[in-house]
């Protein structure tokens, strides 16, 4: 049987992690093994319903999944080489990167929300959503009207001063560089989006306003860690909720997996909705295979 959720402390959990994560995985899969729910589980909406139904506070972590029905590329698959627009080298190589970089930044197309997003900020209005995490920077679920959010890998809409933090909405940074770019095109249709060397010599980067810094998309790069104090907050939303649906995820990295893994060892109830295998599954109640916008828009709160 597993441990009951006052067994254990936030505070605590973290270290507990650590010591154990190896040992007590194996004892989750043995644990499970006649249980396990198969990968190629037959969607039934009637499961996902009641699950819904015996859950009174919801804690919901989203991944690309999710933005891949609005259009939007799962960001694995973007180039981290030299000059890719989600490596370090944005900001941190030569000036002809990062000038490239933010060319490309400013020209991102804008992408419309999906029936996944607006079901979700129906499910909050409700009451029905603890919080959401997503690990998606589109800043869909904010555009939909969720307001209990945590944009984990931060957001492409804002950009962050490197020395004092202050951030910027995207939409005024893209004011400032038309001021002192006139000749750029916002054109997102533009067949050749790559500047010119020409145009990449004067193209200039606006810096911060407040103290001349340099600026950087506010989304977290290779290399990067979630802040702690997201961290905690996050576990205290685990385990205030009353179970927990993974949606669009492969849980590929454990600062989205641990979340499953609290979950679990505070016996609550694990739904996975995914197109996909994730390194969630040996733990989960439910686990369907199903593109989100043919399960979410059709469960009811």
């Amino acid at each position: 049987m597993r441990n009951s959720t006052a067994m254990y402390s936030i505070k605590a959990m973290p270290a507990k992690f650590l010591m154990f994560q190896h040992v007590k995985r194996w004892l989750h899969q043995k644990r499970n093994a006649n249980n396990c729910v198969s990968f190629c589980q037959p969607l039934d909406l009637n499961e996902v319903q009641n699950f819904i139904d015996k859950t009174k506070k919801l804690f919901i972590l989203t991944g690309a999944g999710l933005s891949t029905e609005s259009g939007i590329p799962d960001w694995h698959n973007y180039s981290t080489d030299v000059g890719g627009l989600y490596s370090q080298s944005f900001f941190q190589n030569s000036d002809e990167i990062s000038r490239q970089s933010w060319a490309e930044w400013m020209r991102l197309p804008s992408h419309e929300l999906n029936d996944g997003h607006k079901a979700l900020s129906r499910w909050e209005k409700r009451g029905k959503i603890e919080w959401l995490a997503t690990q998606n920077f589109d800043g869909l679920h904010l555009l939909a009207g969720s307001e209990r959010v945590t944009e984990v890998n931060g957001s492409l809409q804002r950009a962050k001063c490197m020395s004092c933090k202050d951030v910027t909405e995207r939409i005024d940074l893209q004011k400032r560089f038309i001021k002192v770019n006139p000749n750029f095109s916002l054109d997102t249709e533009d067949e050749n989006p790559v500047l010119s060397k020409d145009d990449m010599k004067k193209f200039t980067i606006p810096k911060c306003e407040k103290c001349e810094g340099s600026l950087k998309p506010d989304i977290l790069f290779k290399g990067d860690k979630v802040e702690t104090s997201v961290k905690t907050s996050l576990m205290e939303h685990v385990n205030n909720a009353d179970g927990i649906m993974i949606l669009g995820t492969s849980l590929k990295y454990f600062s989205s997996s641990q979340y499953a893994e609290v979950a679990f060892e505070c016996n609550k109830p694990i739904a996975i909705v995914n197109n996909g295998p994730t390194k969630a599954d040996h733990l989960a109640t439910l686990k369907f295979k199903a593109n989100l916008g043919d399960v979410l828009p059709k469960l009811t709160v």
